[in-house]
């Protein structure tokens, strides 16, 4: 075993907290966006809407645009530059946003913030390939714990210290949490990676250069399906969690906390899952993932309470625990090393791709069937996916 080899433990603390992190930089701005919008000029509130929805969409926007061309780059040159350079990146253009004295600037800042998001997809391919294969699904479970727990943690983080200091100087807060993380990083973690000398005459012909073409394409659709059914949920929870209780009552804390289950449920079952997919296979852990997520969705539709649909949102989360670690183990096995980089960066700008469609296509249901409808719809999705990953990606079964 050789020396980085035998650091995987290290590097997998030291990743976990930079994805936490990372999770939290990229997500508390969203419960004072507008709010900060507001205070670098004079809007409409329709206008203030549709740049509220411009910022928000830049950095998923960049990130599909990029992912190839980071994943290349991490690929040629080693994960944990490519982690060192977007760290740096990430904490520079966030301590930037406390600065800016027009909205413009700050939409130009979250294109320059979702460039620099790299930093999650190169964790998860270093430690995927850093770590013995027994663990990978374990090591990998317990890394999600720390992008769930930062995403989730994010707005309330940035809650606080909005409440506590101010929105500019919460961005100088984050900025520097995220330079300790690159420091960190820079003399923490170990990586033991040859590139291949004929990577850079492979060129960009992104599915044709990997062994297996066809099963990187159809994980990749899995994510963008998956991601669509669980972003369609996010814009109507707040207003279903109000419904459900007659418009009375203290209707922003509860859709907190039910929106906040799925990533508490995901934290708690990601180590049960991931040891189980060690024991018996990605392939299996996915499946039962997949199944438990289809038959939490279809209750949370004909909810009565927000009591049982809190249930089905934790259930839901349980689910994800096995879906999402998943589908990175399969990667991570499915793609030889010298490509690992490359199809985690794709398979990011994939959930990407799925975070808008899901966001467009809920809202889009919810207004012609309904709050339901959004659920029903999020349940046949991954209906769909399960069909299509069993019936035309038999390599899964392999793993």
């Amino acid at each position: 075993m050789t020396e980085s080899n035998r650091n995987w433990r290290k590097n997998l603390w030291v990743l976990l907290f930079g994805t936490f992190i990372t999770g939290v930089a990229f997500n508390e701005v969203i419960p004072f966006m507008s709010l900060y919008i507001s205070d670098l000029g004079t809007f409409t509130s329709g206008q203030l809407s549709i740049l509220s929805g411009i910022v928000y969409a830049a950095s998923f926007l960049v990130v599909a645009l990029t992912a190839p061309f980071w994943g290349k780059f991490a690929d040629r040159h080693g994960r944990k530059r490519m982690i060192l350079q977007t760290a740096l990146g990430s904490a520079i253009s966030i301590a930037l946003m406390g600065c800016v004295t027009n909205v413009w600037q700050f939409i130009g800042l979250r294109f320059l913030q979702g460039f620099f998001d790299g930093v999650i997809p190169n964790c998860i391919a270093l430690v995927a390939t850093e770590t013995p294969r027994d663990r990978v699904q374990s090591a990998l479970s317990i890394l999600s714990t720390g992008y769930t727990s930062g995403f989730l943690l994010g707005p309330i983080f940035g809650g606080i210290l909005v409440s506590f200091i101010s929105i500019r100087v919460s961005f100088f807060v984050t900025g520097i949490l995220l330079f300790s993380f690159f420091l960190m990083a820079l003399l923490m973690v170990t990586e033991d990676y040859q590139p291949d000398p004929d990577a850079d005459e492979t060129g960009w012909h992104l599915f044709r250069n990997f062994p297996n073409p066809h099963f990187v394409l159809y994980m990749l659709l899995t994510s963008v399906i998956v991601q669509s059914g669980l972003n369609a949920v996010f814009p109507i929870i707040t207003l279903y969690v109000k419904q459900l209780l007659g418009g009375h009552g203290p209707i922003a804390i509860v859709a907190g906390l039910i929106t906040a289950l799925p990533g508490m449920a995901m934290v708690l079952s990601s180590p049960i899952m991931g040891r189980y997919g060690d024991r018996h296979g990605a392939s299996k852990a996915l499946t039962i993932g997949f199944i438990i997520v289809i038959i939490a969705y279809f209750p949370q539709g004909f909810a009565t309470s927000v009591t049982m649909l809190g249930i089905f949102r934790f259930i839901n989360g349980i689910g994800n625990a096995g879906v999402f670690p998943s589908i990175q183990t399969l990667f991570a096995k499915g793609t030889p090393p010298t490509m690992t980089g490359m199809a985690f960066s794709l398979n990011q700008g994939a959930q990407a791709i799925g975070s808008v469609i899901g966001a467009i296509v809920g809202g889009v249901i919810s207004n012609f069937f309904g709050y339901s409808g959004v659920f029903y719809f999020a349940a046949a999705t991954m209906i769909i996916n399960l069909v299509i990953i069993k019936w035309r990606v038999p390599e899964v079964r392999k793993y």
